[in-house]
């Protein structure tokens, strides 16, 4: 059974900051995720055939998503 999940950014300013962010952290993705940048939609969908695998890689993209923020809010606080 394939089970799978996806996170979507919904509002305008997020969807600017998630892509710069996804777009940095394309390189680590595996083949159990995917990407989905566009002017409406920024999302990524996660698939496994075991929830913890599942569970595992959106804790990692998650963390990382966070440490891109945290760069992103650095770097506009130099400006």
């Amino acid at each position: 059974m394939k089970i799978t999940g996806t996170i979507e950014f919904p509002d305008p300013e997020s969807r600017k900051s998630a892509a710069r962010i996804l777009k940095a952290l394309a390189p680590d993705n595996l083949r159990s995720m995917e990407s989905e940048i566009s002017n409406d939609r920024i999302a990524v969908r996660f698939h496994s055939e075991k929830i913890g695998s599942l569970l595992a890689t959106i804790d990692d993209f998650l963390m990382n998503v966070k440490i891109g923020e945290g760069v992103e809010q650095t770097l506009d606080k130099e400006k």
